[in-house]
């Protein structure tokens, strides 16, 4: 009976306990419990696969593999990356969303990689042992190298060098969940910086093409302005050489063949000039000549 209780015990459960939800979860959790809910559904499915073609202990593989991944993935992201807060932590641990008791096993020395309680229950394996894979490849015989446990599916979690393989179940399951996330999280960060700095280039870019242009704009419109001015002096040019030959226009051309061909201008001047010869005349009507006065 005590063996049969131990068992159980050891057993990780098939779903999440349903009175987990009747407390809210603290702040914080949102940014596991995506994680968390895809795991679930990742245990519901397998679950209800069908066992055909399985050897017996084989259809509880996911059970052990899912409850180490999700419980490696809370640890690693409270112990590891400092991810969530403890509160977090002790509501994953209270609700048994983390194997609480796994978790108790990993902070020992020689079990930091242990998959699962089941393997350490010395009433689960004959001759009161542990599983195989609590046994460093290095330290097997030829025969048991790649040995996989019946009940977990695990190749080998002893801890130290070359003690087993890296993903203890060689399947998705086996992957340090958290470090997977936060690489692919710094990844698409470094991406999303990337794009930034190419869009900065291209508004940088855009922005000197703009005051290139500006400044072209700019520069023709000085050109068409200096021109402007250009054609304004010559203008001005003609009009003084127009005033230079107003009197010309006002005298007319030069008389041809005794012919006089005057303005306005000329024969007002001329009249003057005629007005003034008659008074020189007239002058001399009035003085008597000399022969008058010796008479």
């Amino acid at each position: 009976h005590t063996n049969t209780t131990e068992i159980k015990h050891d057993i990780p459960p098939t779903k999440m306990p349903r009175n987990r939800t009747s407390k809210p979860p603290p702040p914080g959790y949102e940014l596991i419990e995506p994680v968390i809910e895809a795991l679930e559904n990742e245990l519901r499915d397998k679950v209800k696969e069908s066992n055909v073609n399985k050897r017996n202990t084989e259809s509880m593989w996911p059970v052990h593999q899912i409850n180490w991944q999700r419980t490696r993935y809370i640890y690693d992201m409270y112990y590891t990356h400092n991810r969530i807060s403890k509160k977090v932590y002790d509501y994953c641990i209270k609700y048994k969303i983390a194997d609480g008791l796994l978790i108790a096993k990993w902070k020992k020395p020689g079990y930091e990689r242990l998959c699962s309680t089941y393997v350490i229950n010395p009433s689960n394996y004959k001759f009161g042992t542990t599983s195989i894979c609590r046994v460093p490849i290095k330290d097997r015989g030829e025969n048991a190298k790649n040995a996989i446990d019946p009940t977990t599916g695990c190749m080998g979690c002893a801890s130290g060098k070359d003690a087993g393989p890296r993903n203890i179940f060689g399947n998705k399951y086996g992957q340090n969940l958290a470090a997977v996330l936060l690489a692919r999280e710094k990844r698409m960060a470094a991406m999303e910086a990337k794009r930034e700095e190419q869009q900065r280039q291209r508004e940088k870019e855009e922005e000197e093409e703009e005051e290139k242009r500006i400044a072209e704009e700019e520069n023709n419109e000085l050109k068409v302005a200096a021109s402007n001015n250009n054609d304004d002096e010559d203008d001005a040019g003609e009009s003084e050489t127009d005033d230079e030959t107003d009197d010309e226009d006002d005298y007319g051309p030069s008389p041809a063949a005794g012919v006089w061909a005057g303005s306005k201008k000329l024969e007002a001047e001329a009249e003057a000039i005629a007005e003034g010869d008659c008074d020189d005349e007239n002058d001399e009507e009035s003085r008597p000549t000399k022969k008058l006065r010796a008479e």
